[in-house]
Formats: structure tokens, C-alpha cells, sequence
């Protein structure tokens, strides 16, 4: 794996223009500009589409088995991101793990703070299950706050008797909003992406007057029983390392079957980088295979 590589992409992300804790309007118009100039690759095609009333994107890449279905969370603090500027990492995602995708357009704070979010997801959730999609042919993925609401999801889906989806991909799962990890100030100088700052400020947006240690809003405080098997990623230059590592005990501790991999050197949702970056392109194709690996189980 590349130094330079690692080098580069630090330097690249440092130099953006992305404030997360900004004036959340313009960050919102930054960062679509950002992914708007990221190319979907020619294969994949998308649709919009409703489940339940929610806002999807369908995406599908060339060769994709249309039974199985990843339902996938971006990412954006609860508060920047759309479905439309996923697409490029959930199409890659796909790819690799050879199935039809779903990217949801849950509603965003501060307009929309908890628990939209959660209420969507699960809505949506919902809606697939009632297209005639059964649980085992779906997996759930997502990246940042996706991931931490990927998780609040499954737990949402739990408490309410819905079945679990095959599994679950969290990459960089922001899963804590009380800020609690010991990360969040010991890696400061080496994420090149996320502040403190930044992300107390978007936490206030989105717990509002709630309480931010409640298991749907930071699921790593949640009882983990049951959920569907999990594979958590990040990179060790990330201040929500934490937030993986904890939410990946919190579940072996309740008997789910998690897998952690923390790899070296690497920033924030890394595999979003995986043209340019060796580990993110690895990472990537492990997300595909534990994916398509779940997606292919018993089926009722």
C-alpha cells in the first residue's frame, strides 16, 4: 500500500472546501458540488423511485442480481448529502457485491432532527419488505452518519418485531453523538476530514432537545441483541475510531456476529477513495464480498 497515496489523499481532503460545521446551507451546496464531480460509471444506471412514501435512488450496475438488494444510508453529519450524491459509492458498492441497491433519502436535521431520520429508514425498510423483498435478500449499508443510522435502524427494526436484514456494512459509523470517544480529541491532528467542532455542531442539529445517548441516536449505547450480522470499517486517522471499535465490542458483547477491521494511515470513509487509494479499493471489495457472501444465505 502506497505512502503517496495516503500522503495525497491527506493533503486533498485538507484542501477542500467542505466545512462541516458551517452555515449548514451552504455546506449542503459545497458538498453536492463536490459529488457532482465524481463521474457515475457508465454501467450503472438509477431511477428515483418511493418506498413507503420515502425517497429513493435505484441503483444498478451492469450484472447485478435484481433479488438481492443492499438498502444503503449516506452519509453527511444527519445534516448535508442526498441520495443522488451517494450513488457513486453505493454504486461501487453494489458492483462488488454483485446486487441491485436502494440509496434512501431520509429527511435531514436541522429541519428534520431526531427521529426522522430513523423513522424513514424503518419506513422505507418497511415499504421494501411489503414490494414482496424478503429480510434474508436484503443487507443494509451505509457510511458516516449513514452507518451510525444503518445501526440505529437495525436496533429500531428489533424493538418493533421487523425481521433483520442478511447483514450490514458500516463504514466509519458515526455512532456516538454525546462525543464520548477518547478518539474524537486523540486523533484530531491526523483526521484530515472531521473536527470536534464540526461535529458537536451538527450533533446539536440533530438530537435537538433530545438526549443524545438514546440507543437510536447513538446506538454504540444500545443493547446490540439480535441484530444481523456486521462488518465495521475505518481508518486509523479518523476521530470516530472510537465509535467503530466501541460499537463493535458493545456487539460481540451481545453475541452478533461483527467483524472490525481498522486499517492503518487512512482517513474518514476511506473507500470513497478507492480509484485513487489502494486500501480504500480493498476495503471496498472485502465490503463486497461479506456482502454478497450474506446476501447469498438461506432464503424463507
Amino acid at each position: 500500500m502506497s505512502e503517496e497515496q495516503r500522503d495525497a489523499l491527506d493533503q486533498l481532503l485538507r484542501d477542500a472546501p467542505l466545512d462541516l460545521g458551517g452555515h449548514v446551507a451552504e455546506q449542503r451546496a459545497i458538498f453536492e458540488q463536490m459529488m457532482a464531480a465524481i463521474p457515475v460509471p457508465a454501467d450503472v444506471t438509477t431511477s428515483s423511485g418511493s418506498l413507503a412514501g420515502i425517497p429513493v435512488i435505484n441503483v444498478a450496475a451492469a450484472g447485478a442480481d435484481h433479488a438481492s438488494v443492499i438498502f444503503y444510508l449516506h452519509g453527511g453529519a444527519y445534516a448535508i448529502g442526498t441520495a443522488a450524491s451517494s450513488v457513486g459509492l453505493a454504486s461501487d458498492l453494489a458492483r462488488r457485491a454483485g446486487a441491485r441497491l436502494v440509496t434512501v433519502d431520509y429527511r435531514l436535521a436541522p429541519e428534520h432532527p431526531h427521529p426522522a431520520a430513523v423513522d424513514d429508514a424503518v419506513a422505507a425498510y418497511r415499504g421494501l419488505l411489503d414490494s414482496g423483498v424478503s429480510a434474508s435478500a436484503i443487507a443494509i449499508a451505509g457510511e458516516s452518519a449513514g452507518a451510525g443510522l444503518a445501526a440505529a435502524t437495525l436496533v429500531a427494526l428489533q424493538r418493533g418485531g421487523l425481521p433483520q436484514p442478511s447483514g450490514a456494512v458500516l463504514m466509519s459509523p458515526w455512532a456516538d453523538l454525546t462525543l464520548s470517544g477518547e478518539s474524537i480529541s486523540a486523533k484530531a491532528a491526523v483526521d484530515p476530514a472531521l473536527t470536534p467542532e464540526g461535529l458537536r455542531r451538527r450533533a446539536l442539529d440533530y438530537v435537538a432537545a433530545g438526549d443524545p445517548a438514546a440507543e437510536l441516536v447513538s446506538p454504540v449505547f444500545a443493547d446490540l441483541t439480535g441484530l444481523a450480522p456486521l462488518l465495521i470499517q475505518a481508518g486509523s486517522h479518523e476521530i470516530l475510531l472510537d465509535d467503530a471499535t466501541r460499537l463493535a465490542a458493545r456487539a460481540a458483547a451481545a453475541d452478533v456476529a461483527v467483524r472490525l477491521e481498522v486499517t492503518p494511515g487512512v482517513p474518514h470513509v476511506f473507500q470513497g477513495f478507492a480509484a485513487m487509494l489502494d486500501e480504500g479499493d480493498a476495503a471496498l471489495t472485502r465490503a463486497g464480498e461479506f456482502l454478497r457472501a450474506h446476501l447469498a444465505g438461506p432464503r424463507p
